[in-house]
């Protein structure tokens, strides 16, 4: 089966979340969906409250592990993209990252909070 291109763009050297030092993490290994959503939703609340403007790291895998393919990654994109809205920024209207994308590994988020 030929491989999907991603559908949002990936960091590199020029892009300023890559080079930030991360404030925070949350691995999501071993969690269902709902469990990472409302484990995300918590955190992401903490670190806009703690300290806006920080750049965190969301890891979900690639979902290598689960038998049906990534579950994880999707339903944290959908969030930042939704519900999360709000907390983060999406992206730019010219396609290009704005305040959260994969990580260069595609197992994680970089995300910096409002």
């Amino acid at each position: 089966m030929p491989r999907r291109r991603p559908t949002h763009p990936r960091f590199n050297s020029s892009d300023d979340l890559l080079g930030a030092p991360l404030a925070g993490r949350i691995d999501l290994h071993g969690m269902s969906a709902a469990q990472a959503e409302a484990a995300v939703r918590s955190f992401i609340d903490t670190w806009r409250r703690r300290e806006p403007g920080a750049v965190v790291l969301i890891i979900t895998g690639k979902g290598k592990g689960s038998p049906d393919g990534a579950v994880l990654r999707p339903a944290i994109r959908i969030l930042l993209k939704t519900k999360l809205s709000g907390y983060v920024s999406d992206w730019a209207l010219d396609d290009s990252v704005s305040d959260w994308a994969l990580d260069d590994s595609e197992g994680a988020f970089r995300v910096r909070v409002r």
